[in-house]
């Protein structure tokens, strides 16, 4: 008995310091969340905020005998259309009300008319009524511009169409009722925005923006760190992942009004021009991460020694290329020219290189050239990324003209410096700058 009561207690003792220790794994991944983004934190004080506001609806009497039961579309509102930034609240309100009001019509009307057909045919007139409306709703959210703005609208259109349609109920009550909700559902929205805007606003657009400087940044840090380093390469993985964050991010953009830098009609379409252009260079970073991780090449042959520094030019210089230009995005300046001479020593690497690659296969052997495929399949595609990088360029600076980013007057002071090797001379130019703004460009 004893020895089973101490079992007993092992295993209670036990069981209490697992619970306790994942308690604390929780409690740790919790606090995490907050601390990696503290704006999650303060939106969800912002929603428990409106959801107050609106329960005054049956806090206070006279505002509970003006709306009734309908005040629960009201806190309904609140929960379904509150989101994080301010263009996905907007979007929210404004699909929900917008389809409210125009499904609640076209009920109401669907039932006048089904009246005017008698007894026998009002349910036949209706069924009519809601399944080609209802079909030529769910065919329209195939439309991808619809799907991307106005898929929710569209739900609560068949919604509130079918369940104004099908209430049997009269005229007069359905028209009580409609008012009802629809104003409740409009106070919970114009809540909902009120309190996104006004208590510590979260911009879509401003998160896209810099989320595509970010992006362009990763991809820099991973072409500048160590050659052939690993670690360096795998900086840009998150990058791989992010179409579907721009996407949302910039539709959500497209709904908010203007703050800041970012104006009415801002082009946020270019946005995502820019981060499937990176995404594109960001693939062909992490196939070459696959080609340095899995090359089992010990010995450094002639040939190899001969193109690694061409590489490693190429590398930094699309490296310094695209620092210059997420600096320039993430302060809304138009690129600098230095840029440009940064993308003109990569192509003077990369004819360098193409010029040792063309002198050796003029006279290979077939187990030299066995022995070096993975050294050139690595740099044909820093070749390729060089013209990644350049579109990335041309991208940014359309961008900026079409946004208005701020021009930047500048001197330069270039260096001619030869860098001598076996074959030939590789032409570099060291630049530096003085920045000063002269305006901004509208």
């Amino acid at each position: 008995m004893e020895i089973t009561s101490i079992n007993q207690e092992k295993t209670q003792s036990n069981f209490l310091k697992t619970m306790f220790e994942n308690l604390k794994v929780k409690f740790k991944d919790t606090k995490k969340i907050g601390e990696d983004d503290p704006r999650r934190i303060l939106h969800s004080i912002k929603v428990g905020f409106a959801l107050t506001l609106v329960s005054l609806f049956y806090y206070f009497r006279p505002l509970y005998d003006g709306f009734g039961q309908a005040g629960m579309w009201a806190i309904l509102t609140v929960v379904v259309v509150f989101e994080f930034s301010v263009g996905g609240t907007i979007s929210k309100s404004l699909n929900r009300g917008g389809a409210t009001l125009l499904a609640g019509a076209l009920g109401v009307g669907a039932e006048y008319l089904a009246n005017l057909c008698g007894e026998r045919g009002e349910p036949i007139v209706l069924g009519i009524f809601v399944f080609i409306l209802a079909a030529v709703s769910t065919y329209t959210r195939f439309i991808p511009k619809v799907k991307r703005r106005y898929d929710y609208g569209v739900l609560i259109f068949i919604l509130t169409f079918s369940l104004v349609a099908v209430s049997g109920a009269r005229i007069s009550e359905i028209m009580e009722l409609a008012h009802q909700r629809l104003s409740t559902i409009l106070i919970g929205g114009a809540t909902c925005v009120l309190v996104s805007l006004c208590i510590y606003p979260v911009w879509a657009g401003l998160d896209l923006h810099d989320l595509i400087a970010s992006n362009i940044l990763q991809l820099s840090a991973s072409l500048q760190g160590k050659y052939m380093d690993k670690p360096y390469l795998q900086i840009h993985k998150s990058v791989l992942n992010s179409k579907a964050t721009e996407e949302s991010l910039a539709n959500f953009a497209w709904w908010e009004p203007s703050h800041g830098r970012f104006k009415l009609n801002h082009p946020w379409k270019l946005y995502l021009n820019v981060g499937g252009i990176v995404r594109q260079c960001a693939c062909h970073i992490e196939i070459l991460s696959g080609c340095i991780t899995n090359s089992k090449i010990q010995v450094v042959s002639e040939f190899e020694q001969k193109i690694q520094p061409s590489c490693v030019k190429m590398s930094m210089e699309c490296g310094k290329a695209l620092k210059e230009v997420s600096t320039a995005m993430k302060n809304m300046s138009i690129p600098s020219s230095s840029v440009a001479l940064h993308l003109i020593n990569s192509k003077a690497a990369a004819d360098e290189l193409k010029n040792i690659m063309e002198k050796f296969s003029s006279s290979p052997n077939e187990a030299d050239l066995q022995q070096i495929m993975p050294t050139l399949v690595v740099a044909s595609i820093l070749i390729d990324i060089i013209e990644f990088v350049e579109k990335i360029v041309v991208s940014v600076n359309e961008l900026a003209e079409k946004a208005g980013f701020k021009q930047t007057q500048l001197l330069h002071r270039g260096i001619v410096k030869p860098v001598n090797n076996d074959d030939d001379d590789q032409l570099v130019i060291e630049i530096v700058e003085m920045k000063k703004p002269i305006g901004v460009r509208t």
